[in-house]
C-alpha cells in the first residue's frame, strides 16, 4: 500500500504502472498482465449485467462455458454470487467496488492496482472492501498480488507492506502497523495532514 497526500505522486504510479502513461524518463516494468480498480467504479463499469461487464476484461476466443464459470467463480470469490444478471445501476457502492475487482479476477490479472478504493464508501462498505482485499492477499490457493493507494491510515491495517509517498518519491517499505504508529502523532491520525 501506498499513503500519501493529495498530490504526493500516487494516482500517477499507478497509471504509469497500469501503462496508462509514459514515463518522461526510465522504464517500468510489470510482470504479467495488470489491471486497475478506480476510486469510483462507476467510471469502469460500462455494461448493464454484472455478467456482461465482467466479461469485457476477458481475453478474446474463450468458450461461453469458460466465459461464465470465470464470472461465477469470479463473483463468489467477492461474495456477489447469483449476481450474475443483476443491473450493474442497481449495486450499492460497495457492490459496484466488489465487482470492479470481480473484473480484474476474472480477466486473470497478476497484479491489481487499486486507487483509493474505499474513499467513497460508507464505512460499511470500506470495511468489506479492506476485508475482501485481505482474505484475497493472503489465500493459500493463488494470492492475489495487490497494490493500492490511500490517505487514509486506518487502511494501513489491512496490508502486509506500506511505504509513504511524498513529492514523487516512494520511501523504504514497511509493516503497515507500523509506518501507521510512526505517521499518527505526526499528522493527526491523517496521512493528508
Amino acid at each position: 500500500m501506498l499513503v500519501g497526500t493529495n498530490g504526493s505522486g500516487k494516482s500517477t504510479l499507478l497509471r504509469l504502472i497500469a501503462n496508462l502513461l509514459r514515463p518522461r524518463s526510465g522504464r517500468i516494468h510489470a510482470a504479467g498482465k495488470v489491471a486497475l480498480v478506480f476510486q469510483n467504479p462507476d467510471h469502469q463499469l460500462l455494461l448493464p449485467s454484472c455478467a456482461s461487464d465482467l466479461q469485457l476484461g476477458m481475453q478474446p476466443g474463450l468458450g461461453s462455458d469458460e466465459r461464465r464459470s470465470r464470472v461465477a467463480k469470479s463473483l463468489a470469490q467477492v461474495g456477489l454470487s447469483g449476481f450474475e444478471e443483476r443491473p450493474v445501476h442497481t449495486l450499492s457502492g460497495g457492490q459496484k467496488q466488489r465487482l470492479a475487482i470481480a473484473g480484474a479476477l476474472a480477466g486473470d490479472a497478476d497484479l491489481v492496482l487499486l486507487d483509493e478504493p474505499t474513499a467513497l464508501l460508507d464505512p460499511d462498505s470500506q470495511n468489506g472492501v479492506l476485508q475482501l482485499l485481505w482474505q484475497l492477499t493472503q489465500r493459500s490457493v493463488s494470492p492475489l498480488t495487490a497494490l493500492w493507494i490511500t490517505h487514509r491510515l486506518e487502511e494501513l491495517q489491512h496490508c502486509n507492506g506500506a511505504a509513504l509517498m511524498e513529492h514523487g518519491s516512494v520511501g523504504s517499505w514497511q509493516n503497515g502497523h507500523q509506518l501507521a504508529q510512526r505517521l499518527a502523532p505526526l499528522q493527526g491520525g491523517r496521512a493528508d495532514g
